[in-house]
């Protein structure tokens, strides 16, 4: 069963196939199928009402199954920020490294102890019968003083988990206790109840 992603981003779209296809689910983009999807506003509140808007808006063009995740850091100093807003922190949007500078500068000074952040991964999965799955995972660690590996993307290389920046850690590694690798074995969860 071919499910669409509601991105382009490479990275996540090999993420998410390696997670759902033994489910017997190909994702795929609609850059794929020679389709191009309508930008969407994302002007929810939370990463789950982002993450539907664009499910929502997926499905509604392709007609089939769509999946959308909205993700982010939040920093427990920053008193969550830059949370929903963390791929466009600087201005840009996804400039990441702009972004890990910003977030080193406004983290000057700060210990370790109160480095403390987590990613969010938010899915939504939207049928074109109205069914719609919504799920979120976490992952805890902190903010290291500076960047570290180059696996990854985004906030990856200055997020430490367990004494490693998840900027070294292979892609199969990261699967096992990433946000959105636990996102997406709830939503595998979901999903087996229902296909």
């Amino acid at each position: 069963m071919d499910f669409i992603l509601a991105s382009n981003n490479k990275k996540k779209l090999a993420e998410m196939q390696r997670i759902l296809s033994p489910l017997g689910i190909n994702v795929v983009t609609a850059k794929m199928l020679g389709r191009e999807l309508t930008d969407v506003v994302e002007d929810g509140e939370t990463f789950e009402e982002n993450a539907r808007i664009k499910a929502v808006s997926a499905c509604e063009e392709m007609k089939m199954p769509a999946i959308a995740d909205d993700s982010g850091l939040c920093v427990d100093y920053l008193d969550g920020a830059p949370g929903i807003y963390s791929a466009r922190f600087s201005g840009g949007h996804g400039d990441d490294e702009a972004n890990n500078a910003l977030l080193l500068k406004k983290l000057e000074g700060v210990p370790m102890e109160r480095r403390t952040a987590y990613y969010v991964c938010a899915i939504c999965c939207v049928f074109p019968d109205g069914r719609e799955i919504t799920v979120r995972g976490e992952c805890h660690g902190h903010i290291g003083f500076e960047r570290d590996g180059n696996e990854g993307f985004g906030y990856d290389p200055l997020f430490v988990y367990e004494g490693k920046a998840f900027g070294r850690y292979t892609a199969q590694e990261k699967d096992r206790i990433s946000h959105r690798g636990n996102a997406l074995r709830k939503l595998t969860d979901e999903l087996e109840k229902i296909i």
